[in-house]
């Protein structure tokens, strides 16, 4: 009888930590409730550029990297494939709709060693700076690949991605 009274004692600690998790989960969410909703990605793209298949890891307030970005299936870590297209890039994250990231809300990309619950070796996520309405986000993403192909791939699409003047040239060279 004591076995019963254990196990029950244990099923109900580990149902009350549940709804206790549940309960952090939806007030997160209220708490975001400003925040609007992704763009979603239209089926008229023009053609990628650029995919990878690759792990989505988060998404956090750009000025927070521990504050969590709960909407639109944003909350969860799983697959994705990144598409870069000249409108923006679009996130199409296992379980959710796509998204679109537009190319005017995006602000830059890089690399970073960490985020939310991840921690990786220096430099091994890739960072996607955008706009959320008016909120800066940072999405972070995995490549088993070369991560270098998917920030060239997105900087293309930065409003400064125009060429840079050449700098190869001697002393007293013109640049044509």
């Amino acid at each position: 009888m004591t076995r019963w009274l254990i196990g029950a004692g244990f099923l109900l600690l580990f149902l009350a930590l549940f709804l206790l998790m549940r309960a952090g989960w939806r007030a997160r969410g209220r708490s975001q409730a400003g925040l609007p909703l992704p763009v979603s990605a239209p089926v008229d793209l023009a053609p990628s550029s650029f995919e990878r298949d690759l792990f989505y890891v988060a998404t956090s307030k750009a000025e927070n990297p521990l504050d969590r970005v709960v909407v639109r299936g944003l909350g969860f870590r799983g697959r994705a494939v990144v598409e870069v297209h000249p409108e923006g890039v679009v996130l199409d994250i296992a379980g959710a709709a796509p998204i679109l990231v537009e190319r005017a809300s995006l602000r830059d990309v890089g690399r970073s060693t960490w985020t939310i619950d991840r921690v990786v070796e220096t430099d091994g996520l890739i960072r996607i700076g955008w706009r959320l309405g008016d909120t800066d986000v940072d999405t972070y993403l995995r490549d088993s690949g070369d991560p270098r192909e998917v920030i060239d791939a997105v900087e293309t699409l930065l409003p400064d991605a125009a060429p840079a003047p050449r700098t190869d040239t001697t002393p007293g060279e013109k640049t044509q």
